[in-house]
């Protein structure tokens, strides 16, 4: 009889010790890739900052050259003011939008503000605008990779916590699914080019 006891004793502490065992995994791993979806979130901060820290120099490049274009230098500088103040909350899928279209807002006012590039040829060959339409070209191209990783971490940690039976276990301990950056509205729309 106290063999049986003891033998029932070891499964019980054996079972204990795997299912904390599993608990403890899951939610540390849980942990991680939350702690991984917000580092890319900081990557992907970094990039639109430093297209932010772009503008400046490049409106006061062309304020030089296009004087009379006051109203889309006025619009970029609102665009950056307004896409500034937005904050991103990977929680919150409202903030996702809103953050997507202050962007989205900035990109377009800051591709009106290259188009008028093509009306000053003094300005198209000035080498300063030259250095900074690079640089926030290659700033574009950083910050869709960026976000393009961004979704990649979201979709792994919303896969995990989403199947079973760690979807439990996510519940229990407050994490959600994280939303993604998406593509702007018209953006699957082709550009209708006439000539």
């Amino acid at each position: 009889m106290k063999r049986k006891s003891l033998i029932v004793l070891a499964v019980v502490v054996v079972a204990a010790i795997g299912i904390f065992s599993w608990f403890k995994g899951s939610y540390n791993a849980m942990v991680q890739r939350s702690e991984t979806v917000q580092a890319q979130l900081g990557n992907v901060e970094n990039q639109y900052q430093r297209r932010a820290d772009l503008i400046p120099n490049l409106v006061n490049t062309v304020k030089g050259y296009a004087s009379h274009e006051q109203n889309t230098l006025t619009e970029v500088v609102n665009a950056r003011a307004k896409a500034t103040q937005v904050h991103i909350d990977i929680d919150d899928a409202e903030a996702m939008a809103r953050f997507n279209q202050a962007q989205g807002e900035l990109s377009s006012a800051l591709s009106r503000l290259m188009a008028i590039s093509e009306s000053y040829p003094d300005l198209k060959a000035n080498q300063n605008f030259r250095d900074l339409q690079t640089q926030l070209e290659g700033t574009e191209n950083r910050i869709a990779v960026e976000r393009r990783k961004f979704n990649e971490e979201a979709r792994a940690f919303n896969t995990y916590i989403k199947m079973f039976p760690r979807n439990l276990l996510a519940g229990m301990f407050g994490f959600q699914p994280m939303a993604y950056f998406e593509a702007q509205e018209g953006a699957r729309t082709a550009p209708e080019v006439q000539f």
